[in-house]
């Protein structure tokens, strides 16, 4: 059975926003080389493919300063917590 994948635009702005959120711009690091283009895109098809999106809006819509996790389940933690750790 074939998963479901949710808009790409809508999953890039969301992966972009995370990430934002805990202070990284996924440009600026794709551009220093500390993230492969490839990386990037990869997580923008799990964040597609993610179960939580629903969740990961509200957690989104409350954030108000930056933080230093993503949401609980997230997909892409693991890429963007080392990331962080990195800057």
């Amino acid at each position: 059975m074939r998963q479901h994948l949710g808009d790409p635009v809508r999953h890039c702005f969301m992966t972009r926003s995370v990430a934002r959120v805990m202070g990284l711009s996924l440009s600026e690091e794709m551009q220093a080389g500390k993230l492969a283009p490839q990386t990037y895109a990869s997580m923008v098809t799990k964040c597609r493919g993610c179960a939580l999106v629903e969740a990961c809006e509200n957690w989104l819509s409350k954030q108000s300063t930056l933080v230093a996790t993503p949401p609980p389940g997230c997909c892409n933690g693991a890429v963007l917590t080392e990331l962080r750790r990195h800057n």
